[in-house]
């Protein structure tokens, strides 16, 4: 069976030239799946239906183009695994993929390759940056919003014992949360009794 997907990004767009042209290769129209949807949305309701109607050894997956299908050339080569693995053909009409003929597996397996640079490279770059950063003193992750002063006055207070954590919070213009991650973790629970009701 023949399972055509289309996709448009905008509601004004015009699916027209894709649905007819699944319909010339073959598919029912009634086997042609739509979505409205940017290409880099993760949430495509029609591709999902698509993709679980085309779930027999000899279905073809039809697309017009591959820019159509996929987010990212690694979303395309996952996809285009998937229905591999299950026996699923892909065609891609406008640039003549089609994954049940050698030469079609040729070129997604060239596809392969460039999404494991794009990969590599993006691991590389990263890599890179925080090496750079680090080199300038900058460490990853969030800074954090305490001072090293403030976090040591954070801590003389919660052991003074005259100040709850929120008051020390209220203080120092922070949530909560993030007096209690610059607390010394053994101190916490221990310090002595406080006198004042209420106070914890």
């Amino acid at each position: 069976m023949l399972i055509g997907y289309a996709r448009v990004s905008t509601a004004e767009q015009n699916p027209d030239h894709q649905t007819d042209a699944l319909v010339r290769a073959g598919v029912d129209p009634a086997n042609i799946y739509l979505d409205h949807a940017s290409g880099a949305k993760a949430s495509r309701p029609e591709l999902e239906k698509a993709l679980a109607s085309a779930n027999r050894a000899g279905d073809q997956f039809v697309i017009t183009r591959l820019d159509r299908l996929g987010r990212s050339v690694l979303h395309l080569v996952t996809l285009g695994a998937d229905l591999r693995e299950r026996g699923v053909g892909l065609r891609v009409l406008e640039q003549g993929i089609d994954t049940t003929t050698a030469e079609g597996r040729a070129m997604f397996g060239m596809l392969s390759v460039l999404a494991e640079l794009q990969r590599e490279l993006i691991i590389a770059n990263t890599r890179d940056g925080l090496a750079a950063a680090r080199a300038r003193g900058r460490t990853g992750g969030r800074r954090p919003k305490l001072t090293p002063d403030q976090a040591n006055h954070a801590q003389q207070l919660y052991d003074a014992g005259n100040h709850t954590v929120q008051r020390i919070a209220d203080l120092l213009q922070v949530p909560r949360s993030t007096i209690y991650g610059h607390l010394n973790k053994v101190s916490i629970g221990r310090r002595p009794t406080v006198s004042k009701p209420g106070q914890a």
